[in-house]
């Protein structure tokens, strides 16, 4: 198979968005559960929320299957809700999903959650019989968003199950994901080899604020990387981080299975935010690390994507990127953005498509800890915005970002221009 999967032309670049789609059901004392289709009312108005990502000139959609709820019981499948929504999506609309497979969260009967001895081979089962049912409608996945932030919340700060800490409970939850990430690409190419994977990571920067720093926010770099080089099977004795994952509990086994089972990345998928994704690591008063927001401007995108591909030669889609804090913000990080991935294109390297996400507003992930109402923790990402009824329902507004974004999706050429440099990028070696 081709490595450009999505073609050189302008006329082959994705224009995409999304609707926020985390599932944290799990209720403890002081942590209420987190599904934002719930939230949002998604599950009851899915088809005018469906209608506004069209109306925005996307042809793609980021678009999740809540796992918890499909499958209640290990082996037993509920597809009443999805069997509506995903031929109106395709068939109705004309939208194409990457389909998020696991978008946050699992099911109450993984009692441990990601550290279940279960999950790796539940997940992949729980993705094949995704891949059997949608077959005819589905080609592109997202087999796990997001393995730094599910580690990050599930296993260093004990926000989600299995609510672990510390850098040992980050690496025992990456290394089950990982494990899960590969299983669950086999699985789907098992019934649909044609399948595409849009391997998706919270990407972002650290600098350092003085020279003597430099080592420790390279090392942050790195960390940023391990997944891909997870499943790349990379992580070998030779590896930056192989101590590291040695010295907190990580078994040279499971190390060495992952080697064994290997996968190539069909596409990259970079989400990036200029609110939140680069770090700046200095010292407080005392001397201490301290980790503080720079370059709210999006400064380092471009160079961020170019180094992806300069380590993984595979194409990269921009799976997540929006602004927040007002109208102006956002139109200038949409130009900005729009632009920088066209100047990439420029230099050849294969950015395929873009995603303003999410596509309207969503909910703060601190509702989950929180005690107000939903309508306190809104937060506004999107191409549209909310306005509160009576009652507390929400009403979507179009903002002027929905018909810019439209125009760039009409006129692709002058957006974003062709990819150069095509043949360079078919024959890009492989990854391990």
């Amino acid at each position: 198979m081709s490595r450009l999967l999505f073609g050189a032309s302008a006329a082959d670049f994705r224009w995409c968005t999304g609707i926020e789609d985390t599932f944290v059901p799990q209720t403890r004392p002081g942590l209420r559960a987190l599904d934002e289709y719930e939230l949002m009312g998604h599950y009851q108005s899915w088809r005018e929320d469906l209608a506004l990502a069209r109306a925005s000139g996307a042809s793609m959609i980021r678009w999740g299957i809540p796992w918890y709820r499909v499958e209640p019981e290990q082996g037993r499948f509920d597809w009443s809700w999805t069997d509506q929504v995903l031929p109106y999506m395709v068939n109705e609309l004309g939208l194409e999903p990457i389909l998020d497979l696991m978008h946050y969260g699992t099911p109450s009967w993984l009692d441990r959650s990601f550290v279940d001895r279960r999950y790796p081979e539940a997940v992949a089962n729980y993705a094949r019989a995704v891949a059997e049912r949608y077959k005819h409608l589905i080609h592109y996945y997202t087999p796990l968003n997001e393995p730094v932030i599910n580690a990050l919340m599930c296993g260093q700060r004990g926000l989600w199950p299995p609510y672990l800490r510390g850098e040992r409970g980050y690496l025992a939850v990456g290394m089950a994901l990982a494990k899960g990430i590969t299983r669950t690409v086999r699985a789907i190419k098992e019934v649909d080899p044609g399948a595409i994977m849009v391997h998706v990571e919270a990407a972002g920067l650290t600098r350092a604020a003085r020279v003597e720093l430099e080592p420790l926010a390279a090392e942050h770099q790195r960390r940023g990387y391990l997944f891909f080089d997870l499943i790349t099977g990379r992580v070998t004795p030779e590896h930056p981080l192989f101590a590291w994952l040695m010295t907190n509990g990580v078994s040279w086994n499971d190390l060495r299975q992952l080697v064994d089972e290997a996968i190539d990345l069909d596409v990259i998928g970079l989400n990036f935010y200029p609110q939140w994704s680069t770090r700046q690591l200095t010292t407080n008063p005392k001397g201490m690390l301290h980790y503080r927001l720079v370059e709210r401007d999006g400064a380092g995108f471009a160079g961020m994507i170019a180094d992806y591909y300069e380590r993984y030669r595979a194409p990269i889609m921009i799976t997540e990127t929006s602004a927040k804090d007002g109208i102006a913000i956002k139109k200038r990080w949409l130009e900005a953005s729009v632009k920088a991935v066209g100047g990439l294109r420029a230099r050849g390297v294969p950015v395929v498509g873009y995603t303003w996400f999410p596509l309207f507003t969503m909910v703060d992930w601190r509702y989950r800890t929180g005690r107000g109402e939903r309508n306190d923790y809104l937060i506004e990402l999107g191409l549209y915005e909310s306005e509160i009824m009576p009652g507390g329902s929400l009403h979507y507004t179009p903002t002027p970002l929905v018909e810019q974004f439209r125009s760039y999706a009409m006129n692709p050429g002058l957006a974003v221009g062709d990819l150069e440099m095509e043949v360079a990028v078919d024959q890009a070696p492989a990854t391990h």
